[in-house]
């Protein structure tokens, strides 16, 4: 039997170990048991280096290539905004290209409906030679003057008048598309001559002065 003091537990049971256990070991979260394994590997997937001779998974792109990627990209409108305003600097600038080459002739940026050699060959033909037609306005603005005055006379010259350049324009007209429509045949045999006519039959219609694309021969001029 064990003495001691009395009241005093046996020893042995009452004394605590020499080398206590940490609470911290013990109540541990198993969270981090998991977590530390999935950093770690994290960590040496990052660190690891790759074989120069290993393939990267897609091809190296070209200089050039790379350089217009990243100028389409800044190119590229951020915005609903900024894309209607460069769609309206784009279209304001095509027009101003057209403006010009309708003063100066410039093939290239000529309207669709002005294009080609047909086109230009009829323009240059009717431009090369005096057309009844082209003298119809300032004559209709003749006329109806002469309509307007209270004379009985007067306003029958002017009925007279307007009756004669009607029957002299439709003549000429004739006569010019007659003329046109062999040259061209002559001339282009194997393009498409549709719609040539009545083109250059409109442009007579107009003052030479303001007809559009301009004047590029001189009347008499063979073209």
């Amino acid at each position: 039997m064990t003495t001691g003091v009395a009241g005093s537990f046996p020893t042995g049971l009452g004394s605590m170990p020499s080398h206590p256990v940490p609470l911290g070991f013990v109540f541990r979260s198993r969270a981090k048991e998991e977590k530390a394994p999935a950093d770690k590997a994290a960590v040496t997937d990052s660190t690891q280096t790759r074989h120069p001779q290993a393939p990267k998974g897609r091809p190296t792109p070209k200089r050039s290539e790379a350089q217009s990627q990243r100028r389409s990209v800044a190119n590229s409108p951020t915005t609903r905004k900024e894309a209607a305003k460069r769609q309206r600097d784009e279209r304001r600038a095509h027009m101003e290209k057209q403006r010009q080459a309708l003063a100066g002739g410039d093939e290239r940026y000529l309207p669709a409906r002005d294009k080609g050699p047909v086109r230009k060959f009829a323009r240059d033909f009717i431009d090369s030679r005096f057309n009844i037609a082209e003298f119809f306005l300032p004559m209709a603005v003749v006329i109806l003057v002469l309509s307007m005055v209270r004379v009985a006379s007067l306003q029958s010259i002017a009925l007279l008048l307007w009756l004669v350049v009607i029957v002299l324009i439709v003549l000429d007209s004739i006569l010019t598309g007659f003329r046109l429509r062999k040259r061209l045949t002559e001339r282009f045999p194997d393009q498409n001559r549709r719609g040539a006519v009545a083109y250059a039959l409109m442009r007579s219609l107009q003052m030479r002065r303001l007809r559009l694309p301009k004047p590029q021969v001189k009347r008499g001029e063979r073209p």
